[in-house]
C-alpha cells in the first residue's frame, strides 16, 4: 500500500465539531482516555501488517540516537509480529520505550527489535487518542481506583465498535468526544461508577494528564510488558484473523539465515586444499561430544536417585503419621463406645428440653398469628366513608367557586348578585356541614386511628418498612392457605413426636421392671433391649423434625407470601389512615365554618372601627404636626423658656405615643379584616376601597401611610453612613433604624417589589427565618424618599465583635448556623442575597445569627460586586463572580464559607490561592470545620440546607431571633457596609 493512499485515508479522520464516526477501541490509558481505530481502516491495517511482515525481518536495526519524529518497525514482545512504532524515550544503550502508533499501547524494546522501515510506510498512525467529553479524573484519586477505572472502561469498550461524536480537539491531537456503545453513554457510566467526575472545561487534556501523573507517581517505577497491539475482529471481515500472533523461534530464524547465506557464499581455493584433514578432526570432536553427553546423563541420574531417596523418606514419615492418627482414632472410638449411652441420652434430654420450651412459649409455632390478627383488624373493623362527606365536598366546591367569583369581580354593580348566590350556597353548605358533624361524632375516628398506628408500628418492628407491590388482590387468601397447610403439618409432626415419646416412656417402664429384683413380672430382657436403638432413633428424628418445623425460617416462596400479606395490610392501613385524615380535616373545617356562619348570621362585617381609628389618628397627627411647628417656633423665639419647652416636648411625646398606639390598633384591625377577606368575605376590598385592605394584604402590612418619618423623633446616624439618610428612633421601647432610599417613579416600584419579596420570605418563618425583620416601609412628605424601618442591633455585627471581643469557636458555630438558616430561607424563596459580609451579619447576644437586609435599590449583580465584599485580606467574591458569571445561591455560600473561615482562623496567617480561595489545609482548626470549609470552597458547593445538616452543627441549636433586640451592646455601626462603601468610592 502506498504512503499517499494510507495517509489520505488517515487524514480524512481529522476532528470536526459534532462529527460522528464508528471506531474500535484498541487501547485504554485511564478511565477517560483511550485509543481507537476507524472501522473503515481495517483492510488498510491488514495490508500494512503484511507489508511490515515482509520488510522488517530484513531491515537494519536502529543504533545510535534514534529520531523521535520518525516511524520505525517494532517487534512486539507478546506475539513476535512487527508493528509500526515511534521512540518515546531512550532507557539506556540497549533499550528504548516505543509507542505503537496504530494501536496506542507502548512497551520497552531492545534496540535490536527496532528497525528502519521503507518510506512508503512512513505515514501517520491509524489509531487516534480520544478523551471522554466533560470528564476528568478526580483530584487525589488512589492508584487502586485509577487501575479499577482503567479496567472498568476496558470492559465497556475494549475491542468493541463504538460511536464517537467529536466535540473538540486539543493542541496535542487528542480528540474530545462523546462515546456511545449500543445506546449507552460511556461517560455517564464512568461517572456513575465513581471513576471520573464532571469538569467545567471539557477540553482541558492537560489537567487530565496531570491528574493521571499524580496517580501514577504513587506507584513504584517498574517496566511492564504492555498489552498486545490488537486488531478488531469484525464479523464482516475475517481476514484480520490472519495477522501473525505467535512468538518468533530464534533457532528457526537462525537456520533460515544460515541457509540463505549458504546459497551465496563460496570458500577460497586455498582453504579447499586443506579439506582432507577435516574428517579426523570431526571424529574427535564427535567422541568428545558423546562423552560430555554421557557425563551429563550420569550426573542427572545421580541427582534423580537422591531425589527419589528423599521422597521415600518423606513417604515413610507420612506413613508413620497416618499410623499414629489411626491409633488415636481407634482409641477415641473405644472411649466413645464406653460413654455412648450416656452421651446419647444427654443429647436426647437436651433436645426434649428445647422442645418443651418451644411448646411452652409457642415460639413461631403460631405461624404469624400477629399478621393474621392484623388482617382481621384491617378487613373487619374498617371504617366506611360517611355518606354526607361526598355531598359536603360537592357543595364546598360550589362555595369555593362562588367565593372565587366574588374575589375576581371588579364591578361593584354586579357584586350583589354574586354575594346573594354565595349566601345561598353558604346556607346549603351550613346544612351539609351540620349533617357531617353529627355523623362523624358517631364514628370512633381517634380510637381507630390510634389502633392503626399501633398496628403499623408493631408490624414494622417485625417485618420492616412496607413496600408497594403489584398483584396483591389474592395476598390474604394465599397467606391463609399457606398458614392452613403449615398448621396441618405441625399438628401431624407433633402427633408423631408424642407417639414416639410415649413408646420411649413405655420402653423405659419395661426396662425398669426387668431390672427390678423385687418384681415378680417375668420378661425377656434380650427381647426388650434389642429394639432400643430403633426406639431412640425414632424419638430423636421426631423431635428434630418438630424443632425444624417450629424454628426454621420460611423459604423464599413462603417469605413472598408473608410479605405480600404484610404489604397489603400496610396498604389498607395507610388507605384507611388517609381516609380518616380527610374526614377529620373536613370535620374541623365544617366545625369552623359552622361557628363562623353562626357568628356572621344575618350581619356583615364593616370597616367602621377601622375608619374611626384612622379618623382619630388623623386628628392626633395634625395636633402633633402643630406641636412640632410650635416647638420649632418657640426655639427661635425671644421669650424662650426651658420650663415651657419641657412642657411642649412632653406634649409632643404624649401625642407621638398616642399616634403609635393608634397605628397598632390600625394594624390589628387590618389583620382582622385580612383574615375575613381570605376566609369568608372576599368582597370587602371591593365594597370598601377607601380602607386600603388590598394594599395592606399585598405588602403583608409592611407598607404604611399612617406612619411618617417627619412625625418621629429621630437622631441622625452619620457615623454609620454618609451615602444615604440613616436615622435612629425608638418605637414602643424598641430602637430602630430608618434607612432612606432615593427613588423616582420608575425605580420606586422595583424597590417596593424587592422589599415585599424579602418580607414575604421572612413572614414564612418569622423569628425562626434567620433574617433581619423589616418593620415598616414608609414615606416622607418633605423628601422624595422612602424609608425602611428595621431593628437596630448596636455593636452586634461580626465586624464590630471581631474587632473588640472575637467570638469563640462555639459561639461562632451558633451564630453561623443561624446565618445558614437565613440563607436557606432566602434561597428557598428564590432570592440571592449578594451582600453577605462582616458588617451585614449580626450576632445578637453573641449567639443569635441574623442575616441583614441589603440595598434594595440594586440588583444582586451590583450588590455582589460592591467594594464591601471583603473581610480583612480575604475577598468574599466567589471565583465565578470574578469571571463575570451572575450571582447565585452558590456565590452566597462562598461568602458564607469565607466568613466562617475568617471567624475560625482568628489571628493565624494564611495563604491565598490563584483563584482567590484561602489555603484551608495550612491553617490549624477543628477537623469538622475544615471539612465543611473545603466543601464550601470547591466548585460543587454545599447548599444552605446541606450546611445545616453538617456534623459541625449537629449539636448546635438555632436560636430564634428576638423581635426586640437587646440594649446591652456598645453603640456600633449596624450598616458599616454603607460607610465603608462611601469611603472607597
Amino acid at each position: 500500500m502506498s504512503r499517499s493512499a494510507l495517509e489520505s485515508g488517515i487524514m480524512d479522520g481529522d476532528t470536526e465539531h459534532d462529527k460522528v464516526e464508528a471506531v474500535v477501541c484498541s487501547h485504554v490509558e485511564d478511565a477517560v482516555t483511550f485509543w481507537a481505530q476507524d472501522v473503515s481502516k481495517c483492510n488498510d491495517l491488514l495490508k500494512l501488517s503484511c507489508d511490515l511482515a515482509e520488510a522488517c525481518p530484513q531491515a537494519n536495526a536502529v543504533f545510535g540516537k534514534p529520531d523521535f519524529s520518525k516511524i520505525y518497525g517494532g517487534c512486539f514482545s507478546e506475539d513476535g509480529c512487527w508493528y509500526r512504532c515511534m521512540v518515546e524515550q531512550v532507557i539506556n544503550n540497549e533499550k528504548c520505550q516505543v509507542l505503537y502508533i496504530d494501536y496506542g499501547n507502548s512497551e520497552v524494546l531492545n534496540r535490536s527489535d527496532i528497525v528502519e522501515i521503507p518510506p512508503n510506510l512512513q505515514c501517520p498512525g491509524v489509531a487516534k487518542k480520544y478523551r471522554l467529553w466533560g470528564l476528568q479524573i478526580p483530584t487525589g484519586q488512589s492508584l487502586n481506583m485509577f487501575d479499577e477505572g482503567k479496567k472498568f472502561l476496558s470492559r465497556l469498550i475494549f475491542e468493541k465498535e463504538i460511536k464517537i461524536r467529536h466535540k473538540d480537539k486539543h493542541e496535542d491531537g487528542t480528540i474530545i468526544a462523546q462515546a456511545e456503545y449500543e445506546n449507552i453513554d460511556i461517560g455517564k457510566e464512568v461517572v456513575k461508577a465513581g471513576f471520573a467526575e464532571e469538569c467545567t472545561s471539557s477540553g482541558n487534556t492537560k489537567d487530565v494528564e496531570e491528574r493521571k501523573v499524580d496517580v501514577m507517581q504513587n506507584q513504584h517505577r517498574k517496566t511492564k510488558v504492555p498489552a498486545r497491539p490488537c486488531v478488531r475482529r469484525s464479523r464482516s471481515d475475517h481476514a484480520l484473523d490472519s495477522i501473525p500472533r505467535r512468538r518468533r523461534d530464534p533457532v528457526a530464524a537462525s537456520t533460515r539465515n544460515q541457509h540463505f547465506s549458504g546459497n551465496r557464499v563460496f570458500a577460497p581455493k586455498g582453504e579447499m586444499l586443506d579439506s582432507a584433514s577435516v574428517p579426523d578432526t570431526r571424529l574427535a570432536q564427535k567422541l568428545f561430544e558423546d562423552k560430555e553427553v554421557l557425563r551429563s546423563e550420569d550426573k542427572y541420574l545421580l541427582q534423580r536417585q537422591k531425589e527419589l531417596e528423599l521422597k521415600v523418606q518423606e513417604l515413610e514419615c507420612e506413613l508413620e503419621r497416618e499410623k499414629e492418627a489411626s491409633r488415636k482414632t481407634a482409641a477415641k472410638f473405644e472411649e466413645t463406645l464406653d460413654t455412648y449411652i450416656g452421651t446419647k441420652m444427654r443429647s436426647l434430654a437436651a433436645k426434649v428440653k428445647a422442645l418443651k420450651e418451644v411448646r411452652h412459649t409457642n415460639k413461631n409455632s403460631r405461624f404469624r398469628e400477629q399478621l393474621s390478627e392484623s388482617i382481621q383488624v384491617v378487613t373487619e373493623g374498617r371504617l366506611t366513608v360517611p355518606c354526607s362527606l361526598e355531598k359536603l365536598q360537592k357543595i364546598w366546591t360550589e362555595y369555593d367557586l362562588a367565593q372565587e367569583r366574588i374575589r375576581l369581580c371588579r364591578n361593584v354593580d354586579g357584586i350583589d348578585e354574586l354575594i346573594a348566590k354565595r349566601d345561598e350556597v353558604q346556607q346549603n353548605l351550613y346544612s351539609a356541614a351540620e349533617e357531617l358533624i353529627l355523623e362523624v361524632d358517631q364514628l370512633p375516628l381517634s380510637e381507630r386511628s390510634r389502633t392503626l398506628q399501633e398496628l403499623s408500628a408493631s408490624l414494622e418492628m417485625v417485618y420492616g418498612q412496607g413496600s408497594a407491590a403489584d398483584d396483591l388482590e389474592d395476598a390474604f387468601q394465599q397467606f391463609f392457605e399457606w398458614k392452613s397447610v403449615k398448621m396441618k403439618k405441625l399438628i401431624c409432626v407433633r402427633q408423631d413426636t408424642d407417639i414416639a415419646l410415649e413408646i420411649l416412656a413405655d420402653w423405659f417402664s419395661t426396662i425398669l421392671k426387668c431390672f427390678d429384683l423385687m418384681s415378680e413380672a417375668s420378661s425377656d430382657l434380650e427381647e426388650v433391649v434389642s429394639n432400643a436403638d430403633e426406639i431412640l432413633k425414632k424419638v430423636e428424628l421426631a423431635i428434630c423434625e418438630e424443632l425444624d418445623t417450629d424454628l426454621n425460617e420460611p423459604d423464599e416462596a413462603e417469605k413472598g407470601i408473608i410479605m405480600n400479606a404484610y404489604n397489603k395490610v400496610i396498604y389498607h392501613v395507610r388507605q384507611e389512615q388517609s381516609m380518616i385524615t380527610v374526614i377529620q380535616n373536613r370535620y374541623l373545617a365544617s366545625v369552623e365554618f359552622k361557628q363562623r356562619a353562626e357568628e356572621w348570621l344575618n350581619r356583615r362585617p364593616d370597616i367602621n372601627n377601622l375608619l374611626s381609628i384612622k379618623k382619630t389618628m388623623k386628628s392626633l397627627k395634625a395636633q402633633l404636626r402643630w406641636k412640632l411647628v410650635e416647638k420649632n417656633n418657640f426655639e427661635e423665639s425671644d421669650d424662650y423658656s426651658e420650663f415651657e419647652m419641657t412642657g411642649i416636648k412632653e406634649e409632643i411625646a404624649h401625642l407621638r405615643n398616642r399616634v403609635l398606639q393608634e397605628i397598632s390598633k390600625e394594624q390589628e384591625e387590618y389583620e382582622k379584616l385580612t383574615y375575613l377577606v381570605q376566609k369568608w368575605f372576599p368582597e370587602l376590598p371591593l365594597l370598601y376601597p377607601e380602607a386600603g385592605i388590598l394594599n395592606y394584604m399585598n405588602f403583608g402590612g409592611l407598607l404604611t401611610h399612617s406612619l411618617e418619618r417627619d412625625l418621629l423623633d429621630v437622631e441622625p446616624m452619620k457615623e454609620l453612613s454618609t451615602k444615604r439618610p440613616l436615622v435612629c428612633s425608638e418605637i414602643r421601647g424598641q430602637k430602630v433604624l430608618l434607612k432612606g432610599y432615593s427613588v423616582d417613579v420608575s425605580s420606586e416600584a422595583k424597590v417596593i417589589e424587592r422589599v415585599a419579596k424579602y418580607h414575604r420570605a421572612w413572614d414564612q418563618q418569622k423569628e425562626k427565618s434567620g433574617l433581619l425583620q423589616l418593620l415598616f416601609l414608609l414615606f416622607c412628605k418633605s423628601d422624595p424618599l422612602i424609608y425602611l424601618m428595621v431593628p437596630y442591633y448596636p455593636g452586634a455585627s461580626l465586624g464590630a465583635l471581631q474587632a473588640n471581643a472575637p467570638l469563640s469557636l462555639e459561639e461562632a458555630l451558633k451564630v453561623m448556623k443561624g446565618v445558614a438558616q437565613g440563607l436557606q430561607t432566602l434561597h428557598g424563596a428564590n432570592l440571592v442575597h449578594g451582600s453577605l459580609h462582616g458588617n451585614n451579619v449580626f450576632a445578637v447576644d453573641r449567639k443569635q445569627g441574623i442575616v441583614g437586609d441589603f440595598d434594595f435599590t440594586k440588583p444582586e449583580e451590583q450588590r455582589a460586586a460592591a467594594n464591601t465584599m471583603v473581610v480583612g485580606t480575604l475577598s468574599l467574591v466567589s471565583p465565578e463572580l470574578k469571571m463575570g458569571q451572575p450571582a447565585s445561591p452558590a456565590s452566597d455560600m462562598y461568602a458564607y464559607g469565607c466568613l466562617l473561615f475568617w471567624l475560625c482562623v482568628q489571628n493565624q496567617e494564611f495563604g491565598i490561592k490563584e483563584d482567590g480561595t484561602p489555603e484551608v489545609d495550612a491553617v490549624v482548626m477543628d477537623d469538622k470545620v475544615k471539612s465543611l470549609l473545603l466543601n464550601l470552597f470547591c466548585c460543587n458547593r454545599l447548599t444552605a440546607e446541606q450546611v445545616l445538616r453538617d456534623d459541625c452543627f449537629l449539636t448546635v441549636d438555632v436560636i430564634p431571633v428576638s423581635p426586640h433586640p437587646g440594649e446591652e451592646h456598645e453603640p456600633r455601626e449596624e450598616h458599616d457596609s454603607e460607610k465603608t462603601d462611601e469611603k472607597k468610592m
